[in-house]
């Protein structure tokens, strides 16, 4: 049998990540935060004191990346934000490691979480998800996540950020944020965690006939 690809797409905060690593459990698959590889990316730029905008440092970094970057602690806030998204909007960095996503995928199937899974990396993956919710929303669970760091931050500046990077991801030449045709829709905006998924595997169920083994 095809080994099953759940790709999972949608703006920062969506709830994305949490879903698709319940989603990996449930279904035994592996996971690949697509996110941390750019911001793994810009992390490396940065730490090499360059412009995550220019093309060649960019990519020189992105075709540096081990296994080991994915692990680091200092890929999330304001300053890896913004690497991430410069990063991203690079062709040749996103060409860099689409080859890193499909191999991934590829060996035994895996859910795979980012911004252009089901457009992109796996256009024909049987199970699609474009997960969002509104910007006020992404907005407070951005501030919560880094006030639970201990970090300080003003809601509205948050918010605003999640707002900027949405035009950024929308914008880019680069495999730009969108909703793949075959995208079954999800609105976490009045969902916690737990009907999130609910949600998620009853779409899968109903619409592609896909259901968890056992």
């Amino acid at each position: 049998m095809t080994p099953l690809i759940i790709a999972i797409d949608g703006p920062a905060a969506a709830g994305k990540g949490t879903l698709a690593k319940r989603l990996a459990a449930r279904f035994g698959l592996p996971h690949l935060d697509t996110g941390l590889l750019y911001r793994a990316t810009g992390r490396r730029v940065l730490d090499a004191h360059g412009d995550p905008a220019d093309p060649a440092t960019a990519e020189a970094a992105a075709r540096a990346l081990r296994p080991e970057d994915l692990a680091r602690a200092d890929l999330r806030g304001p300053e890896a934000d913004a690497a991430a998204a410069s990063v991203a909007s690079i062709p040749a960095v996103r060409a860099a490691l689409l080859d890193f996503q499909r191999d991934f995928g590829r060996a035994r199937g895996a859910v795979l979480d980012g911004r252009d899974i089901g457009t992109i990396v796996f256009p024909d993956a049987p199970a699609k998800l474009f997960v969002t919710a509104s910007a006020e929303a992404r907005g407070l669970r951005r501030w919560r996540e880094l006030a639970g760091r201990g970090l300080a931050a003003d809601l509205a500046e948050v918010t605003a950020q999640v707002r900027q990077r949405d035009a950024q991801d929308a914008a880019r030449a680069a495999a730009p944020l969108r909703q793949a045709a075959d995208a079954l829709l999800l609105d976490t905006t009045e969902l916690d965690a737990d009907a999130t998924e609910a949600r998620a595997l009853a779409l899968l169920r109903e619409r592609r006939g896909i259901v968890p083994p056992g």
